[in-house]
């Protein structure tokens, strides 16, 4: 039980890091000229970007868990960011009825995924050597 509780805040902080991530690309698309929203994009994009987190985290904690973040390949981790990226858009589709949507904003949530999830992996590299080279400086070499 104490193992599920660490899983759920790991997903939950996995949706938060991938919401401000694609805050930022919303912050990026609302610079482009003549695409308009009722919603700030920023405010737009991090709830998607947040539920694909959480997605992510679960796809990778069915098939890598094992391996451990430290372990996956770059482009293994990148194609479970895209499929999240796919099944958040086939879920929004679905709510919709329009399932020809998926044609439309699946490509770019796929890529969205395997970007951020791209990133993740490098954050965390870093911050894993950032740890070691501390331990080795606090030990003594």
């Amino acid at each position: 039980m104490r193992n599920l509780g660490r899983r759920i805040r790991g997903a939950i902080g996995m949706g938060l890091a991938w919401g401000v991530a694609w805050s930022g690309a919303g912050a990026l698309v609302a610079r482009v000229p003549g695409i308009d929203s009722d919603l700030p994009f920023p405010l737009l994009f991090a709830p998607f970007g947040f539920v694909t987190g959480i997605i992510f985290s679960g796809i990778f904690t069915v098939f890598e868990a094992r391996s451990g973040f430290d372990r996956a390949s770059l482009p293994r981790l990148a194609g479970w960011g895209a499929g999240s990226g796919l099944l958040l858009a086939g879920y929004i589709a679905a709510l919709r009825g329009e399932m020809l949507e998926v044609l439309a904003f699946g490509p770019a949530l796929a890529l969205a995924g395997a970007v951020r999830a791209a990133g993740s992996l490098v954050v965390a590299s870093r911050s894993e050597r950032a740890t070691l080279l501390s331990r080795s400086a606090v030990e003594g070499g």
